[in-house]
């Protein structure tokens, strides 16, 4: 089915209600200024701080999408995408407030070919310090690192700037390209990594996104400190999801370097007594048959062609990318 030509925002929302009154209006300003037929969606992942009840009250022509369990970013957000109606999808996370003029810049790229989409800039809520930019690819050995990125050193230039993948935070996608490699994988639920996979699946599928540094979002950092425990289940599943992310889309000599790699690594956090990434590894053992489930079904997107191996695709970016015209650093 043709898609509409315009601009659906799908938020996934946990237990965003204090942010929403600001995120909302910000969005319908953001788009009405695009010029382009638009509608927003909520996804709520189960959300028990009275966020659907108050999106029914204060935006009864708002579609909100109410899922009775927690699920998780990815299914959540694929939940909304699913229900889009248009050709083009930013998605947003309820801690993230668009610019007015946000699409102003990303509107260009939708004449582009073989595009799954467009990620911002994003800084802080009420500074300018850059939280997130464009993805820079880097492999260390065998191992994918996804937290360098990178801004080019003259912003008002027009050249266009790959980037490894699209922030899940404030992602333009195209929804025709999104449908044909599968939505986000879901097996990377609650969180962490999912973002970067899809890219990863289109980039080795012939499928590119670019980093636009004008289209400018601001996010809201938690103020609250992590607990101890808290923080331990995050790196437990951060740590998971990265060896998810390595499994799924390694190949030969690289992914058997990457489990070498990993083997002495366990061995070290063995020894210094640092337990998370063991019990994270034991989890991601569990998830091997659905880490075969997803080569295999990305292998079956492309079965005439060999698939761009991920160290061909990390060159074909960095290539793109001259290293005198842009600044690289880690998050």
């Amino acid at each position: 089915m043709q898609l509409a030509e315009g601009i659906s925002v799908v938020v996934p929302n946990y237990n965003g209600r204090e942010l929403l009154p600001l995120i909302v209006p910000a969005a319908f300003s953001a788009l009405r200024q695009a010029g382009l037929p638009y509608e927003v969606i909520i996804a709520d992942d189960a959300s028990t701080d009275g966020s659907v009840q108050w999106l029914n009250e204060a935006y009864p022509h708002i579609l909100v999408i109410a899922s009775q369990q927690n699920r998780g970013f990815s299914a959540t957000a694929n939940m909304g995408i699913r229900a889009a109606g248009f050709q083009w999808v930013l998605l947003l996370n309820s801690d993230v407030i668009l610019t007015p003029d946000y699409f102003e810049h990303l509107l260009s790229y939708r004449s582009y070919p073989n595009l799954l989409g467009v990620t911002g800039r994003m800084i802080g809520w009420e500074d300018e310090i850059i939280q997130e930019a464009g993805k820079y690819p880097v492999m260390q050995g065998a191992k994918i690192k996804t937290a360098y990125d990178f801004i080019p050193l003259d912003p008002s230039h027009s050249d266009r700037w790959p980037c490894f993948y699209l922030s899940g935070a404030n992602a333009f996608i195209n929804k025709e390209v999104f449908d044909k490699i599968g939505h986000f994988n879901e097996v990377f639920s609650p969180f962490y990594a999912e973002d970067a996979e899809l890219s990863l699946r289109a980039w080795r599928l012939g499928y590119a996104s670019y980093y636009e540094h004008r289209a400018v979002c601001r996010h809201r950092q938690s103020a609250t400190i992590l607990s101890v425990q808290k923080k331990m289940v995050v790196d437990r599943v951060y740590n998971r999801n990265k060896f998810l992310l390595h499994a799924i889309h390694l190949q030969g000599v690289t992914l058997i370097s990457w489990g070498v790699q990993l083997l002495l690594e366990l061995l070290f956090r063995a020894l210094t007594l640092r337990p998370v990434i063991l019990l994270s590894c034991i989890d991601f053992i569990k998830k091997i048959p659905e880490v075969r489930q997803s080569r295999r079904s990305l292998r079956n997107l492309h079965p005439d062609r060999k698939l761009t191996a991920v160290p061909d695709v990390f060159l074909q970016i960095t290539m793109q990318l001259p290293i005198d015209k842009i600044t690289i650093f880690k998050r």
